[in-house]
């Protein structure tokens, strides 16, 4: 009798906030992501009547989500169809209340100890805030928060 390995879950990584556009922009230039791309598929479900135009708004141009966005993996697929990545992703998605606790999962960004300095200065001239730098003998990285108080480190 073989065994066969089931094949891994997809998963995206999905962050509520008050403005996910903001935090799509923000995210994509952290990460150097691009912003997914959904205006044919909204398009479509506008056209089918199966989406209501105030669930919409023009973003970069485009047709999107008024409540949700995503940024994904340059190089990773999407489905041409939706505009969805198929691989690497964040979505945010818009919620009513705001954060109130700290995060219980968080982003590590590597970027190698000759790059955190520049990096937590670019990212800093894009919202985020410094929190504060940790010095341990596990390591040293630097605490921040995106422009909606999410915690994320710089390594």
């Amino acid at each position: 009798m073989t065994q066969t390995t089931p094949a891994p879950v997809h998963f995206k990584l999905v962050v509520d906030c008050a403005d996910p556009h903001a935090q799509a922009d923000f995210w994509a230039a952290a990460l150097h992501y691009e912003t997914e791309d959904n205006s044919a598929l909204i398009e479509r479900l506008l056209a089918m009547g199966a989406l209501p135009g105030e669930a919409t708004v023009e973003f970069h141009g485009r047709a999107a989500f008024r409540d949700l966005v995503a940024v994904r993996h340059p190089d990773d697929p999407v489905d041409a169809d939706s505009g969805t990545g198929l691989g690497r992703r964040l979505l945010f998605q818009r919620v009513p209340e705001a954060k109130t606790t700290k995060n219980r999962l968080h982003l590590d960004l590597h970027v190698g100890g000759e790059r955190r300095a520049g990096e937590v200065e670019r990212l800093t001239a894009l919202g985020a805030r410094v929190e504060r730098e940790v010095k341990e003998p596990s390591g040293q990285w630097v605490v921040m928060t995106d422009p909606e108080g999410n915690e994320f480190c710089v390594q």
